[in-house]
């Protein structure tokens, strides 16, 4: 069945600095990585606006563009039909590139026209974003070399292979550096997409537009409907380095002083550049990335609640609990009745 996709147009309730964005479609592609972005930039500053009773106030003016601007074909039974052919583009302020298909080597001969329209405007400044196996065409420019960049886990090794220049970090959905942006697996472009939406209009609205579409973000903070997760989308490297070392080591006994050698600062400024950066304090981001990985092992897993508590890094049950209910509503038990595997 055929989905048309129709850039949105201004109007005269809209913000006055709409922000352009151009969603590439590829031939032979999973369409929902093209798709969920054009939805979720679309969605900001209207679905939480229209659930709310408040006049929408559009954020992003979303255009889809092909090779030749005519219908794209998928890896499923669906037919995409753009807005115009890529080299149409006269003004962009950002450019979302979906998944590509699966072989490497096909996927480059038959998009081997982006790959210089890639280049050409992030030279005039503007962000350039990739998800999944899409991320090659950003390689392929050169865009990426001595760039931290991520792709789906199972494509990473042959990427390494192939792009030996860049920074491959497949742990992590999401990739930032300078105006170049990655997302991991397909659906990684619900990550992606809300990412940047934060980054261009802020913490609150990207949350606002996540609860509204009933999606969380990041990917690694699961069922966050209630409350908001932790920022991430900034752009002060040292605190992004402090940031990914507590994702792969929140279990342990963290000092902040220790975290501020570990990026070469003081504690002192470390606290500030760190809250600055990521609207809380470092010992609060560590107690909701905790609670976030119980919940998710509480929605998963059939551990006991004890063995839930030490596995995030408290020994003490009752301070867990307390802390748990403290940031969900729920004690642990009452939470995993409501979201956990049923027995």
């Amino acid at each position: 069945m055929p989905i048309r996709s129709k850039a949105a147009r201004a109007s005269p309730l809209s913000h006055p600095a709409l922000i352009d964005v151009t969603v590439v479609l590829l031939e032979r592609a999973l369409p929902s990585s093209s798709i969920a972005p054009i939805e979720i930039f679309g969605s900001v500053g209207v679905a939480w606006q229209l659930i709310h009773g408040q006049p929408p106030q559009p954020r992003f003016r979303v255009r889809t563009v092909s090779l030749n601007g005519r219908p794209t074909r998928h890896m499923v039974p669906v037919r995409v039909h753009p807005d115009a052919a890529f080299d149409s583009v006269r003004r962009t302020d950002l450019i979302f590139v979906p998944t590509a298909e699966l072989d490497m080597e096909s996927s480059s001969r038959a998009n081997r026209a982006l790959v210089p329209w890639l280049r050409r405007w992030y030279r005039r400044g503007a962000t350039i974003a990739g998800v999944c196996t899409g991320v090659s065409l950003l390689a392929d420019a050169g865009l990426l070399d001595g760039r931290p960049a991520t792709t789906h886990w199972a494509m990473v090794e042959a990427f390494r292979r192939r792009y030996p220049r860049v920074d491959w970090q497949p742990e992590r959905f999401v990739t930032e550096s300078g105006r170049l942006f990655c997302g991991g697996g397909v659906y990684a472009a619900i990550d992606l997409s809300l990412y940047l939406v934060e980054k261009y209009c802020g913490h609150e609205i990207a949350v606002e537009t996540a609860k509204a579409l009933l999606l969380e973000t990041p990917r690694i903070w699961q069922s966050g409907y209630g409350t908001a997760p932790p920022r991430s989308a900034h752009d002060d490297d040292a605190i992004q380095k402090a940031q990914a070392w507590l994702l792969r080591n929140f279990q342990r006994e963290v000092q902040v002083a220790d975290l501020a050698a570990r990026v070469g600062m003081s504690p002192r400024t470390f606290a500030r550049r760190f809250t600055a950066a990521a609207g809380e304090t470092p010992l609060a981001y560590l107690h909701r990335m905790r609670i976030d990985a119980a919940k998710r092992l509480l929605e998963t897993r059939t551990k006991s609640i004890a063995e839930v508590s030490q596995a995030v890094g408290y020994e003490d049950l009752s301070f867990f609990r307390t802390l748990f209910k403290r940031y969900t509503g729920a004690p642990p038990r009452a939470y995993r009745t409501r979201f956990g595997p049923r027995r």
